[in-house]
Parts: C-alpha cells; sequence; structure tokens
C-alpha cells in the first residue's frame, strides 16, 4: 500500500511540475499583453495575498494496482500553508521566491513552493486574472465612492455654513430693514405728534391772543366808561356851581333894582353880611371819601366798576360803593373772604376772584348770601375742595375750573334754580363722587362742563334743559344707552381726549335726538366712523383715532345731512371707503379733512359733492390722480369748491390734467406742492 501513495505522490509533483512549465508561456504573455500584471510577478499575484488567496488544484483518483477496490483521493489545498502543514504532502526545502521584478532567473528545474498547487489551465489563470482585476477595480471604485462621498459631505458642509451664513446676513438684513422701520415710524409719528402739537400751540396761541384782545378791549371800554363818568361828574358839578352862581348874581341884581326904585314909606335896609361860598369837591376827592382806604397803584376805579388785578393784594379791601355793579380782584394772593367782605357794595353783579389762594376753610360759609344781584362768580384756580354753600339764587353763572374739587354733594348746588352755566373743569371729580341728583334743581342749566376730572361714564342725573356738554380728557369708556336719555335738547357733545371704541356706544345712545348737531370724538380708540348717528347731526369730528374704515350708509339717514366731517390723522386707505361711504352726504358735505390718511388715491363720490367747499387730502400716500377725481367736467358749473389741499403725496403734477381742477373758483386755492417724489 505504502509504494502506491509514494508512487502517486511522485505522479502528482510531476504533474505540478509539467503544469508549471506551461504556465510559464501565458504568463508571459500576460506580461506584455495586461501591462503592470506580468510586472507584479507571481509573487504580486499570489504572495502578496497571502493565505486568503486559494490554489486550486483537481481531485485525482488513483485505484490500488492489486485491484483491491479501495480509491485513493488527493484533495486540492486552499492555501499554502495549509498544504505545507498537511501531513501527506512531503516537505519541500526553501527556494527563493518567483517574481517578475527579479534580475536573476530562476532555474525551471529546481522546486518552487510557488509551483505548489499553481493553476492546472489557461482557464483558470484567466479566471484568476479577471477575478484580481475585479477585485482591484471593485477597490478603485471603493475609494473612488469614499473619496467622492467625502467630497460630497465637504461639499454639503461647506454649502450648509455658506447657507448659515446667508441665513444669518439676511437675518441681520430684515433685523436692520425692521429697526430702520421702526426708526422711521417713530420719527413719523414724532414729526405727526409735533405737527399736531404745533397746530395745538398754534390754535391755543390764537385763542389766548383773542382772550387778550378782548381783555384789552373790555380793559378799554371800562376805562373810557370811567372817563365818560368821570367828565359826566365834572360837567355836573361845573352846571351846579355855574347854576349856583347865576342864582345869586340874580339875587343881587333884584336886590339892587328894588334899592334903586325905592319907596318913601319903605325903611332902610339893615347893612347885608356878605356869605363866602365854599367851592363844590372835586369828583375823584368823593370817590376817595367812599371807598376808605386808597387802593394800590394799577387799580382801576369807577362809580360802576372796580379792577385791581395782579395787585399783590391779600384780601379783599373795604369798599362803600352802593351803586358798584363789578369787582374783579384775579391774580392777586387773597386767602380769605370773611362775612360781610361785600356788606358796602350789596348791588354787586359780578365778582372775579379767579387766581388767588381760596380755600374751601377760608371762604365763610354765608360770604356772598346778601348779593341779591350777583348774576356771575368766577372762582377759577384756586384750593378749594367744594362747591362754597349759601350762594344767591340770582347766579347765572359758576366758574369753578382748576380747583380741587373731589365731589358734589345732593342739595349743595339746590338754591341755583337760575344758573344757566357751570364750569367745573379740571378737578378730581368722577361718577363715584358726583352725587346722582346733584344737578337735579339746575332747571335751567344749559352748559355744563367737567372736562379734565376723572370720569370714566357719563355722570348721571344730567338736567333736562342741557344744551351743550364738554366731557373731553376723562376716562371714560363707554356710553350707555341710557346716557343721555334725560337731555334730548343736547345740541353739543365734546368727548374727545377718552378712551371710547365704536363697539363701546350703545346704538340707541344719542339715535332719537333731534336737535344734537354736534359730537366731538376726536382722540379716542375707534376703528370705524361710529353707526346709529343722530340724525340731526351736522359737525362730526373724529381726528386722531385709529378709523380704517367708513362703513357703507353711514350718513345716509342724517337730515339735512352731515357738513363738516373731519377725519384727519387716521389710518384711512381706499379699501376702507366704499363706493357707498358718503351716500346720503353728497348734496351736503360743505367740509371735508381726510388729511394724514394712508389713500393712495382720491376716494370715489368726492367729485359728486356740490356744496364741498374745504377739501383737505394732504399728507397721503395718493400717487394715482385720475382727472376727474375731484371735477366732473359735465358739472362744473355746480361746484362749490374753494380751498384743495393735495401736498405731501407723490403726486407727478407734470402729468396731471390741465382740466383736473377745472371745477375749483381760484387756482391759487390749489396746494400741489410739496411732492414726495423729485
Amino acid at each position: 500500500m505504502r509504494p502506491r501513495v509514494l508512487l502517486a505522490v511522485l505522479l502528482l509533483i510531476g504533474l505540478g511540475l509539467v503544469l508549471a512549465q506551461e504556465a510559464r508561456t501565458p504568463t508571459h504573455k500576460a506580461r506584455t499583453g495586461r501591462g503592470q500584471l506580468r510586472r507584479r510577478g507571481r509573487k504580486g499575484s499570489t504572495r502578496q495575498r497571502g493565505a486568503d488567496v486559494p490554489i486550486r488544484l483537481k481531485t485525482l483518483l488513483l485505484n490500488d494496482e492489486d485491484h483491491t477496490g479501495a480509491s485513493i483521493f488527493i484533495d486540492s489545498y486552499r492555501t499554502v500553508q495549509e498544504m505545507e502543514s498537511s501531513y501527506n504532502v512531503l516537505p519541500v526545502p526553501d527556494v527563493p521566491e518567483i517574481s517578475g521584478d527579479s534580475p536573476v532567473p530562476n532555474d525551471p528545474g529546481e522546486p518552487d513552493e510557488t509551483e505548489v498547487g499553481a493553476p492546472q489551465s489557461q482557464e483558470e489563470l484567466d479566471e484568476l486574472l479577471r477575478k484580481e482585476e475585479e477585485d482591484r477595480r471593485e477597490e478603485e471604485d471603493r475609494l473612488k465612492k469614499k473619496d467622492e462621498e467625502r467630497r460630497r459631505r465637504r461639499k454639503e458642509k461647506k454649502l450648509e455654513v455658506e447657507r448659515q451664513r446667508k441665513l444669518l446676513e439676511e437675518a441681520e438684513r430684515q433685523e436692520k430693514e425692521e429697526e430702520e422701520k421702526r426708526k422711521q415710524e417713530e420719527e413719523k409719528v414724532r414729526e405727526e405728534e409735533e405737527r399736531l402739537q404745533e397746530e395745538v400751540e398754534e390754535v391755543t396761541a390764537v385763542e389766548k391772543e383773542r382772550q387778550q384782545m378782548e381783555e384789552e378791549q373790555r380793559r378799554e371800554d371800562e376805562r373810557r366808561l370811567m372817563q365818560e363818568v368821570e367828565q359826566r361828574n365834572l360837567l355836573r358839578s361845573l352846571e351846579e356851581a355855574l347854576e349856583s352862581n347865576s342864582e345869586d348874581t340874580e339875587e343881587k341884581e333884584e336886590e339892587e333894582e328894588v334899592r334903586l326904585r325905592g319907596d318913601v314909606f319903605e325903611m332902610l335896609p339893615e347893612p347885608s353880611v356878605e356869605v363866602q361860598v365854599l367851592p363844590v369837591p372835586a369828583p375823584h376827592e368823593e370817590d376817595t371819601m367812599r371807598t376808605g382806604p386808597s387802593l394800590p397803584t394799577g387799580c382801576v376805579i369807577s362809580d360802576i366798576a372796580v379792577i385791581c388785578e395782579n395787585a399783590k393784594l391779600t384780601s379783599i379791601p373795604p369798599l362803600s360803593i352802593p351803586e358798584l355793579k363789578e369787582l374783579s380782584l384775579e391774580g392777586n394772593a387773597i386767602t380769605t373772604v370773611p362775612v360781610g367782605a361785600f356788606n358796602g357794595i350789596p348791588n354787586l353783579e359780578r365778582i372775579n376772584l379767579g387766581k388767588n389762594k381760596l380755600t374751601s376753610a377760608g371762604l365763610a360759609p354765608q360770604a356772598f348770601k346778601n348779593l341779591k344781584r350777583l348774576q356771575r362768580l368766577y372762582l377759577d384756580g384756586n384750593l378749594l375742595e367744594q362747591i362754597p354753600t349759601d350762594l344767591p339764587p340770582s347766579l347765572e353763572e359758576l366758574k369753578l375750573n382748576e380747583n380741587k374739587l373731589h365731589g358734589i354733594d345732593e342739595g349743595i348746588l339746590e338754591d341755583l334754580t337760575s344758573l344757566v352755566t357751570l364750569e367745573l373743569e379740571g378737578n378730581m371729580l368722577s361718577e363715584g363722587t358726583v352725587d346722582p341728583s346733584a344737578f337735579h334743581s339746575l332747571r335751567q342749566l344749559s352748559y355744563l362742563r367737567l372736562g379734565r376730572n376723572h370720569f370714566r361714564t357719563i355722570p348721571q342725573g344730567l338736567p333736562p334743559a342741557l344744551l351743550e356738554i364738554y366731557l373731553e380728557n376723562n376716562l371714560i369708556e363707554e356710553i350707555s344707552e341710557t346716557a343721555f336719555n334725560q337731555t334730548t335738547n343736547l345740541n353739543i357733545v365734546v368727548l374727545r381726549n377718552n378712551k371710547l371704541d365704536e363697539s363701546r356706544i350703545a346704538p340707541l345712545a344719542w339715535i332719537n335726538h333731534r336737535n344734537l348737531e354736534s359730537i366731538d370724538l376726536s382722540h379716542n380708540k375707534l376703528y370705524q366712523v361710529p353707526s346709529f348717528l343722530p340724525r340731526s347731526l351736522v359737525h362730526l369730528v373724529l381726528v386722531g383715532n385709529q378709523i380704517e374704515r367708513i362703513p357703507g350708509y353711514v350718513f345716509a339717514h342724517m337730515d339735512p345731512g352731515i357738513e363738516y366731517l373731519y377725519l384727519s390723522f387716521n389710518k384711512l386707505d381706499n379699501e376702507g371707503i366704499d363706493p357707498v361711504s358718503f351716500f346720503g352726504a353728497f348734496h351736503s358735505m360743505i367740509e371735508l379733512f381726510l388729511d394724514h390718511n394712508q389713500l393712495t388715491s382720491v376716494p370715489l363720490g368726492i367729485s359728486e359733492m356740490r356744496s364741498l367747499h374745504f377739501l383737505r387730502l394732504n399728507d397721503n400716500k395718493i400717487s394715482n390722480f385720475e382727472e376727474e377725481s375731484i371735477c366732473d367736467p359735465l358739472k362744473n358749473e355746480d361746484s362749490h369748491l374753494v380751498m384743495l389741499r393735495l401736498e405731501n403725496n407723490f403726486i407727478d403734477t407734470r402729468k396731471m390734467s390741465p382740466t383736473a381742477f377745472s371745477c375749483i373758483i381760484s387756482y391759487s386755492s390749489v396746494v400741489l406742492k410739496p411732492q414726495k417724489i423729485k
């Protein structure tokens, strides 16, 4: 059995050597045909891969010569290590490795460990080369994909960084734009406030100038009246003196004539004693004697008026002029009014003690009670905490503005049945401190001023005769349905500078008032023109709100129709004005103010307003100006437009039609410049 095994091994080794010899020729071809393959050599193809590269050998079947039926199989070995470690492989001494890069040729006759397990055919070698080429390509593809993946990730990272940078830049840009926009809006609001403040100051200055002129005129009239009175007194005194002298002269002449005629029976007269006639005292000396102590320099005194304003008086001077009608002590430092302060001037009709330092404690309870003819009492600008008591029933006008009144108790005004005007502005009154029946007895009260107080609702118990009520600069948030139920004769309601919005105005608050013609709701929190306005309304002021919309037909029910509508300083744009917003006002509108809004074109319907005199559209965003938006060429003869303001818009005046203002009486009354475009 052993000889046979040895023989089989020898045959196998011989076959391996033959196959190795035959394989050298295709390997050489592969060196020239495949380029780098031969250059790498067998060592690069087999040794480089080490134990992982299988060497495929065919399985040989050897039968024994003794025909015993046993077969011998020589299995192929997967790796050279396995072959060398197998017990059925003969040990082979170490030989030099076969390499294509070796400069010394190998001896074909010498055994080579690389030839053990070498491919047996050209097909197997090609298959091996093909697999190696596939492995190499796969490795290259893997490395290429890995490189591409790395480049892709790097590119994505770069793109992500770029995107983050752009987002950051965009956020910074938006933040800068928002900041710039906010600054522009704040600047615009500030400019509008400054402009409004300037207008208010201008109006205040005009009003103050008018009051000063009226005051100067009044003083001039009083001075002229005093001069006339003094002149009359002087003339009367002169006439009396002349008449007295004339009578004395006539008596002397008669006596002389009698003596000249004489009578034989007449006794001679006794010698007469001459009596010296004293001169008539001057009028101003008489007035000084009647008034008592002298008054400070600058006081104006006459038979009917004493005016000592800003004369630094600390008390009411004692006067004794029964016929005096007016006493004005405004702007002094008077702190008290004692009982009997006016005993010497009981016929006073007008007292002005404004801008002094009067307190409720310093004002005697019955200080004014005996002035039966007193009609006007002015106590503005003092320190009074309550309304004086025991005022005369003859009082028609009472002013207590700018004091420290905290409330009005029941019955404190019950005797003032003739009172027509009551002014209580600039105090600390509220609906909780004013008794609901406080005004009940004021049957003649027509004018009530309660501005600059702390009212949150309309005071209750307003008198039925009331014609005008002023509640500006309060905290009023709502108007209930019953607020004006008793005051059906109201003509003017002023509620500016409060906290009203249209949702807190009851629909029936004033819809049934037949005489209410003027409502001022400026500087509140209105978002649209209120509905259910009085039918008789003529004058509506809505300046300085947040109005964005004029509802359709809101003026349609009015008769004779709205005439003065002021909507300046709001947020109106063209979408907030319906084609029928002004329906019912086309025939009646006289003044329409829409300045300082957000209009981009002239609202529809303005050209239909035939009675319009003054139109303000300045300080908007108007850029689209249609030819017939103001003037209708077919109805120019019916137009009464006198003033038109369009400055501070975006109108290109060079593109305007020559007939755009053909209905306006004078082109000089059209204000177009400046515009906000170059």
